[in-house]
Protein backbone atom coordinates (compact mmCIF):
# COMPACT_ATOMS: atom_id res chain seq x y z
CA UNK A 1 0.00 0.00 0.00
CA UNK A 2 1.55 3.31 -1.07
CA UNK A 3 1.23 6.40 1.08
CA UNK A 4 -1.69 7.85 -0.90
CA UNK A 5 -3.62 4.58 -0.62
CA UNK A 6 -2.91 4.56 3.12
CA UNK A 7 -4.17 8.12 3.50
CA UNK A 8 -7.26 7.19 1.46
CA UNK A 9 -7.88 4.13 3.63
CA UNK A 10 -7.72 6.33 6.71
CA UNK A 11 -10.06 8.91 5.18
CA UNK A 12 -9.66 11.30 8.12
CA UNK A 13 -6.36 13.01 8.90
CA UNK A 14 -6.28 15.04 12.14
CA UNK A 15 -4.24 18.24 11.85
CA UNK A 16 -2.24 18.61 15.06
CA UNK A 17 -0.44 21.57 16.61
CA UNK A 18 1.13 20.29 19.82
CA UNK A 19 3.75 22.30 21.71
CA UNK A 20 4.52 19.69 24.37
CA UNK A 21 6.06 16.41 23.19
CA UNK A 22 5.32 14.78 26.55
CA UNK A 23 1.66 14.65 25.46
CA UNK A 24 2.40 12.94 22.14
CA UNK A 25 2.08 9.36 23.36
CA UNK A 26 -1.27 9.99 25.03
CA UNK A 27 -2.54 11.63 21.86
CA UNK A 28 -1.33 8.78 19.66
CA UNK A 29 -3.07 6.19 21.86
CA UNK A 30 -6.29 8.23 21.89
CA UNK A 31 -6.41 8.51 18.08
CA UNK A 32 -5.75 4.82 17.46
CA UNK A 33 -8.28 3.83 20.11
CA UNK A 34 -10.81 5.95 18.21
CA UNK A 35 -10.03 4.23 14.90
CA UNK A 36 -7.80 6.91 13.37
CA UNK A 37 -4.42 5.72 12.11
CA UNK A 38 -3.08 8.86 10.41
CA UNK A 39 -2.05 12.29 11.64
CA UNK A 40 -0.52 15.48 10.28
CA UNK A 41 1.75 17.12 12.86
CA UNK A 42 2.29 20.74 11.88
CA UNK A 43 5.46 22.81 12.19
CA UNK A 44 3.45 25.51 13.92
CA UNK A 45 5.33 24.67 17.09
CA UNK A 46 9.00 24.03 17.84
CA UNK A 47 8.09 20.63 19.28
CA UNK A 48 6.81 19.22 15.97
CA UNK A 49 9.78 16.95 15.22
CA UNK A 50 9.82 15.43 18.69
CA UNK A 51 6.02 15.06 18.68
CA UNK A 52 6.22 13.03 15.46
CA UNK A 53 8.92 10.82 16.92
CA UNK A 54 7.04 10.21 20.15
CA UNK A 55 3.75 9.48 18.39
CA UNK A 56 5.44 6.89 16.17
CA UNK A 57 7.17 5.37 19.17
CA UNK A 58 3.88 5.08 21.05
CA UNK A 59 1.86 3.74 18.11
CA UNK A 60 4.15 2.30 15.40
CA UNK A 61 1.24 1.61 13.04
CA UNK A 62 0.27 5.30 13.04
CA UNK A 63 0.86 6.96 9.66
CA UNK A 64 2.46 10.23 10.78
CA UNK A 65 3.07 13.08 8.35
CA UNK A 66 4.37 16.61 8.74
CA UNK A 67 2.28 19.70 8.05
CA UNK A 68 3.08 23.38 7.48
CA UNK A 69 6.27 22.35 5.68
CA UNK A 70 7.45 25.75 4.46
CA UNK A 71 11.22 25.35 4.26
CA UNK A 72 13.89 22.82 3.34
CA UNK A 73 14.80 22.71 7.02
CA UNK A 74 11.22 21.66 7.84
CA UNK A 75 11.41 18.93 5.22
CA UNK A 76 14.74 17.67 6.59
CA UNK A 77 13.44 17.65 10.16
CA UNK A 78 10.30 15.80 9.09
CA UNK A 79 12.31 13.14 7.28
CA UNK A 80 14.59 12.70 10.29
CA UNK A 81 11.49 12.25 12.45
CA UNK A 82 10.22 9.50 10.16
CA UNK A 83 7.36 11.43 8.55
CA UNK A 84 5.73 9.40 5.79
CA UNK A 85 4.40 12.46 3.94
CA UNK A 86 4.76 16.24 3.88
CA UNK A 87 1.95 18.79 3.63
CA UNK A 88 2.11 22.52 2.97
CA UNK A 89 -0.57 25.23 3.04
CA UNK A 90 0.48 26.52 -0.39
CA UNK A 91 2.42 25.35 -3.40
CA UNK A 92 6.09 26.30 -3.48
CA UNK A 93 7.75 24.52 -6.43
CA UNK A 94 11.17 24.79 -4.78
CA UNK A 95 10.01 22.95 -1.66
CA UNK A 96 8.13 20.36 -3.71
CA UNK A 97 11.24 19.61 -5.77
CA UNK A 98 13.33 19.38 -2.61
CA UNK A 99 10.85 16.91 -1.06
CA UNK A 100 11.11 14.84 -4.23
CA UNK A 101 14.91 14.95 -4.01
CA UNK A 102 14.95 13.64 -0.43
CA UNK A 103 12.31 11.02 -1.22
CA UNK A 104 9.36 12.08 0.92
CA UNK A 105 5.94 12.44 -0.80
CA UNK A 106 4.68 16.02 -0.80
CA UNK A 107 1.04 17.14 -0.71
CA UNK A 108 1.01 20.88 -1.44
CA UNK A 109 -1.87 23.25 -0.81
CA UNK A 110 -3.96 24.41 -3.76
CA UNK A 111 -7.22 26.30 -4.19
CA UNK A 112 -7.34 27.39 -7.85
CA UNK A 113 -6.70 26.04 -11.36
CA UNK A 114 -3.30 27.71 -11.64
CA UNK A 115 -2.15 25.86 -8.52
CA UNK A 116 -3.42 22.61 -10.00
CA UNK A 117 -1.53 23.12 -13.24
CA UNK A 118 1.65 23.90 -11.33
CA UNK A 119 1.18 20.71 -9.30
CA UNK A 120 0.66 18.69 -12.48
CA UNK A 121 3.81 20.19 -14.00
CA UNK A 122 5.69 18.86 -10.95
CA UNK A 123 4.27 15.38 -11.47
CA UNK A 124 1.73 15.59 -8.64
CA UNK A 125 -1.86 14.39 -8.79
CA UNK A 126 -2.56 14.32 -5.03
CA UNK A 127 -2.99 17.77 -3.52
CA UNK A 128 -4.38 19.53 -0.48
CA UNK A 129 -7.29 21.95 -0.92
CA UNK A 130 -6.80 24.78 1.55
CA UNK A 131 -8.47 26.64 3.13
CA UNK A 132 -11.35 24.45 2.07
CA UNK A 133 -14.49 26.18 3.33
CA UNK A 134 -13.15 29.67 2.71
CA UNK A 135 -12.15 28.73 -0.85
CA UNK A 136 -15.57 27.55 -1.96
CA UNK A 137 -15.76 24.14 -0.33
CA UNK A 138 -16.99 21.06 -2.12
CA UNK A 139 -18.58 23.10 -4.92
CA UNK A 140 -15.20 24.59 -5.83
CA UNK A 141 -13.51 21.19 -5.71
CA UNK A 142 -16.14 19.68 -8.01
CA UNK A 143 -15.75 22.58 -10.42
CA UNK A 144 -11.97 22.09 -10.55
CA UNK A 145 -12.19 18.30 -10.70
CA UNK A 146 -14.11 18.45 -13.98
CA UNK A 147 -11.19 19.63 -16.18
CA UNK A 148 -8.52 17.99 -14.00
CA UNK A 149 -9.89 14.46 -13.81
CA UNK A 150 -6.70 12.80 -12.56
CA UNK A 151 -6.31 15.09 -9.55
CA UNK A 152 -7.34 13.93 -6.05
CA UNK A 153 -7.95 16.40 -3.23
CA UNK A 154 -7.50 16.44 0.55
CA UNK A 155 -9.60 19.37 1.82
CA UNK A 156 -8.46 21.00 5.05
CA UNK A 157 -9.76 24.13 6.77
CA UNK A 158 -13.25 24.42 8.21
CA UNK A 159 -13.86 20.65 8.12
CA UNK A 160 -16.10 19.45 10.94
CA UNK A 161 -18.11 16.40 11.90
CA UNK A 162 -21.15 18.12 10.36
CA UNK A 163 -19.71 18.76 6.88
CA UNK A 164 -17.07 16.02 6.63
CA UNK A 165 -19.23 13.70 4.54
CA UNK A 166 -20.09 16.48 2.09
CA UNK A 167 -16.46 16.13 1.06
CA UNK A 168 -15.75 12.43 1.56
CA UNK A 169 -18.80 11.42 -0.49
CA UNK A 170 -17.12 12.84 -3.62
CA UNK A 171 -14.86 10.30 -5.34
CA UNK A 172 -12.14 12.84 -6.16
CA UNK A 173 -11.46 13.37 -2.45
CA UNK A 174 -9.09 10.83 -0.93
CA UNK A 175 -9.17 12.17 2.64
CA UNK A 176 -10.28 15.11 4.74
CA UNK A 177 -8.02 16.94 7.16
CA UNK A 178 -9.40 18.54 10.30
CA UNK A 179 -8.65 19.60 13.83
CA UNK A 180 -12.12 19.22 15.36
CA UNK A 181 -11.11 16.09 17.28
CA UNK A 182 -7.74 17.52 18.42
CA UNK A 183 -8.56 21.07 19.46
CA UNK A 184 -6.09 23.12 21.46
CA UNK A 185 -8.38 22.96 24.48
CA UNK A 186 -8.53 19.17 24.42
CA UNK A 187 -4.76 18.91 23.97
CA UNK A 188 -4.05 21.40 26.77
CA UNK A 189 -6.35 19.47 29.10
CA UNK A 190 -4.97 16.10 27.95
CA UNK A 191 -8.56 15.02 27.49
CA UNK A 192 -7.71 11.77 25.71
CA UNK A 193 -11.12 10.21 26.33
CA UNK A 194 -12.86 13.06 24.49
CA UNK A 195 -10.39 12.88 21.61
CA UNK A 196 -11.08 9.15 21.33
CA UNK A 197 -14.83 9.79 21.47
CA UNK A 198 -14.71 12.45 18.74
CA UNK A 199 -12.41 10.30 16.61
CA UNK A 200 -14.78 7.35 16.89
CA UNK A 201 -17.75 9.55 16.00
CA UNK A 202 -15.95 10.73 12.88
CA UNK A 203 -14.99 7.18 11.86
CA UNK A 204 -18.51 5.88 12.51
CA UNK A 205 -19.98 8.66 10.38
CA UNK A 206 -17.51 8.02 7.58
CA UNK A 207 -18.14 4.26 7.47
CA UNK A 208 -21.88 4.47 8.24
CA UNK A 209 -22.44 0.74 8.82
CA UNK A 210 -25.98 -0.56 8.41
CA UNK A 211 -27.68 -3.90 7.72
CA UNK A 212 -28.64 -3.91 4.04
CA UNK A 213 -30.35 -7.29 3.88
CA UNK A 214 -30.42 -10.79 5.35
CA UNK A 215 -30.07 -13.79 3.06
CA UNK A 216 -31.84 -17.08 3.83
CA UNK A 217 -30.67 -20.34 2.26
CA UNK A 218 -33.37 -22.48 0.68
CA UNK A 219 -32.81 -25.96 -0.76
CA UNK A 220 -34.25 -25.09 -4.17
CA UNK A 221 -36.31 -22.56 -6.12
CA UNK A 222 -39.66 -24.01 -4.98
CA UNK A 223 -38.71 -23.75 -1.31
CA UNK A 224 -37.47 -20.20 -1.90
CA UNK A 225 -40.82 -19.24 -3.45
CA UNK A 226 -42.65 -20.84 -0.51
CA UNK A 227 -40.59 -18.86 2.03
CA UNK A 228 -41.07 -15.64 0.06
CA UNK A 229 -44.80 -16.34 -0.01
CA UNK A 230 -44.90 -16.57 3.77
CA UNK A 231 -43.29 -13.14 4.11
CA UNK A 232 -45.72 -11.72 1.59
CA UNK A 233 -48.74 -13.33 3.25
CA UNK A 234 -47.70 -12.28 6.76
CA UNK A 235 -46.39 -8.76 6.15
CA UNK A 236 -47.58 -7.77 2.70
CA UNK A 237 -44.00 -7.62 1.40
CA UNK A 238 -43.66 -7.41 -2.38
CA UNK A 239 -41.55 -10.19 -3.87
CA UNK A 240 -39.10 -9.77 -6.74
CA UNK A 241 -37.69 -12.91 -8.28
CA UNK A 242 -34.26 -13.07 -9.89
CA UNK A 243 -32.15 -15.85 -11.35
CA UNK A 244 -30.45 -16.85 -8.09
CA UNK A 245 -32.76 -15.50 -5.40
CA UNK A 246 -36.03 -13.85 -4.48
CA UNK A 247 -36.14 -10.57 -2.60
CA UNK A 248 -39.07 -10.18 -0.21
CA UNK A 249 -39.08 -6.41 0.27
CA UNK A 250 -35.58 -4.93 -0.05
CA UNK A 251 -34.33 -6.47 3.18
CA UNK A 252 -34.81 -10.24 2.88
CA UNK A 253 -33.14 -12.31 0.17
CA UNK A 254 -34.15 -15.96 -0.17
CA UNK A 255 -31.54 -17.96 -2.06
CA UNK A 256 -32.77 -20.60 -4.54
CA UNK A 257 -29.96 -22.91 -3.47
CA UNK A 258 -27.75 -23.20 -0.42
CA UNK A 259 -25.28 -20.39 -0.74
CA UNK A 260 -22.63 -19.07 1.62
CA UNK A 261 -23.19 -19.59 5.31
CA UNK A 262 -24.85 -22.48 7.07
CA UNK A 263 -28.12 -20.57 7.36
CA UNK A 264 -27.50 -17.79 4.86
CA UNK A 265 -25.74 -14.47 4.77
CA UNK A 266 -25.95 -10.93 6.15
CA UNK A 267 -25.08 -7.93 3.99
CA UNK A 268 -23.53 -5.00 5.87
CA UNK A 269 -23.52 -1.72 4.01
CA UNK A 270 -20.85 0.94 4.33
CA UNK A 271 -19.91 4.17 2.59
CA UNK A 272 -16.44 2.78 1.81
CA UNK A 273 -15.45 -0.87 1.71
CA UNK A 274 -11.68 -0.15 1.53
CA UNK A 275 -11.83 2.12 4.58
CA UNK A 276 -13.89 -0.46 6.46
CA UNK A 277 -11.50 -3.28 5.49
CA UNK A 278 -8.48 -1.22 6.57
CA UNK A 279 -9.81 -0.88 10.11
CA UNK A 280 -11.29 -4.36 10.35
CA UNK A 281 -8.00 -5.95 9.29
CA UNK A 282 -6.24 -4.05 12.07
CA UNK A 283 -8.74 -5.67 14.43
CA UNK A 284 -7.81 -9.12 13.11
CA UNK A 285 -10.72 -9.67 10.71
CA UNK A 286 -9.82 -11.67 7.58
CA UNK A 287 -11.45 -11.47 4.17
CA UNK A 288 -12.09 -13.87 1.31
CA UNK A 289 -10.36 -12.01 -1.51
CA UNK A 290 -11.81 -14.41 -4.10
CA UNK A 291 -15.30 -13.13 -3.28
CA UNK A 292 -14.53 -9.47 -3.96
CA UNK A 293 -15.84 -7.28 -6.75
CA UNK A 294 -14.57 -3.89 -7.82
CA UNK A 295 -16.02 -0.56 -8.90
CA UNK A 296 -15.19 1.05 -12.23
CA UNK A 297 -12.21 2.87 -10.69
CA UNK A 298 -10.77 -0.37 -9.37
CA UNK A 299 -11.50 -0.14 -5.64
CA UNK A 300 -13.16 -3.06 -3.83
CA UNK A 301 -16.87 -2.44 -3.31
CA UNK A 302 -18.00 -5.93 -2.21
CA UNK A 303 -16.30 -8.69 -0.21
CA UNK A 304 -17.09 -11.54 2.17
CA UNK A 305 -15.46 -11.95 5.55
CA UNK A 306 -13.89 -15.34 6.21
CA UNK A 307 -15.85 -17.62 8.51
CA UNK A 308 -19.37 -17.24 9.86
CA UNK A 309 -21.20 -15.32 12.55
CA UNK A 310 -23.94 -17.34 14.20
CA UNK A 311 -24.24 -19.58 11.16
CA UNK A 312 -24.33 -16.68 8.71
CA UNK A 313 -21.69 -15.59 6.21
CA UNK A 314 -21.20 -11.83 6.27
CA UNK A 315 -20.25 -9.52 3.44
CA UNK A 316 -19.53 -5.83 3.08
CA UNK A 317 -21.32 -3.91 0.37
CA UNK A 318 -20.73 -0.31 -0.65
CA UNK A 319 -23.92 1.75 -0.48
Amino acid sequence: MNIYDEIYANGIVPVIALDDASKAAGLAHALVKGGIYAAEVTFRTDAAKEVMQEMKKAEPELCVGAGTVLTKANADAAKEAGAKFLVSPGLNPEIVRYAQEIGVPMIPGTNNPSNIETALSLGLTYVKFFPAEQSGGIKMIKAMAAPYGKVKFMPTGGISLNNMMDYLSFDKIYAAGGSFMVTKKLLDEENWDEITKLSKQAVDKMLDYRIVHVGINAANADEARSIAGLFSQSFGFANKEGDASIFSSDSIEIMKANGRGTNGHIAIGTKSVPRAMYRMEKAGVKFDESSSSRAADGHINFIYLKGEMGGFAVHLKEV
